[in-house]
């Protein structure tokens, strides 16, 4: 099967490291650039935790003058791919999420003692969900310190456009809300919404599905868990479906 990825850098490339090991032809096309910002230095001043939601939260700590006085600190993260990412940093005391934002919330709600100080969240400039103010719902002082950004393409590169329009393209793989609606506002930009149709979208999510709705409607499928294993597993069953195996 051939499998458009959409996600930043350098997550696309292990992805398609993931993909080609089992068999499939993988077209890279990072939807979105990452920057990242600089930590100051009294950022995690009166912290007693961290959280991060995104492998790039940890990728801006990596590079900072600060990081060793984080690694002191427990660090809250969203997935198996961020945790994994928080053993290689350093990190000491992991507790991982089950995948999502909000699945944080009641973690930390249960485990933080709002007495005992802030709690640091490594954020994205945006983000699809609040979880600054569903903390401080739960009483807990959360200290949001954005550390990157995510800039959209504003064109679809013309080999991607061609694989759209009339190439052996098959499915696509989305791992954001934000990522889908910038795929949907570029292949509407160049027409190509009609041949996008004919392609599987393999989402990380709901939320992500939703952000095709600008397509019209598509064949969206959901992976069972939000992690980069599950969407492995979701492109084997399309394509198994697709084989008629």
């Amino acid at each position: 099967m051939h499998v458009l990825v959409t996600r930043a850098e350098p997550d696309a490339s292990e992805l398609k490291v993931q993909l080609e090991a089992l068999g499939h032809t993988v077209t890279v096309e990072p939807l979105l650039q990452i920057e990242f910002m600089p930590l100051k230095a009294g950022a995690f001043k009166s912290a007693q935790a961290l959280i991060a939601t995104s492998r790039n939260g940890l990728r801006a700590l990596a590079a900072s003058p600060v990081r060793p006085h984080a690694l002191k600190l427990p660090i809250f993260v969203v997935g198996p791919g961020t945790a994994e990412l928080a053993r290689t940093l350093g990190f000491a005391r992991i507790i991982e999420g089950a995948g999502t934002a909000g699945d944080l919330v009641p973690q930390v709600a249960g485990q933080i003692e709002p007495a005992r100080g802030t709690v640091v969240y490594l954020a994205g400039e945006t983000f699809a969900f609040d979880l600054e103010a569903a903390l401080e719902n739960q009483r807990i002082a959360v200290r949001k310190v954005t550390v990157y950004r995510a800039k959209p393409s504003q064109t679809l590169t013309a080999r991607t456009a061609q694989l759209i329009a009339s190439g052996p393209l098959d499915a696509v793989i989305l791992m954001s809300p934000r990522t889908a609606a910038v795929f949907t506002q570029l292949v509407s930009a160049a027409r190509l919404k009609d041949s996008a149709h004919r392609l599987a979208y393999l989402c990380l999510s709901k939320a992500v599905a939703q952000g095709l709705q600008g397509l019209g409607p598509v064949r969206a499928e959901v992976a069972a868990k939000p992690n980069t294993d599950e969407i492995l597993r979701l492109v084997e069953r399309v394509e198994t479906r697709a084989s008629g195996v």
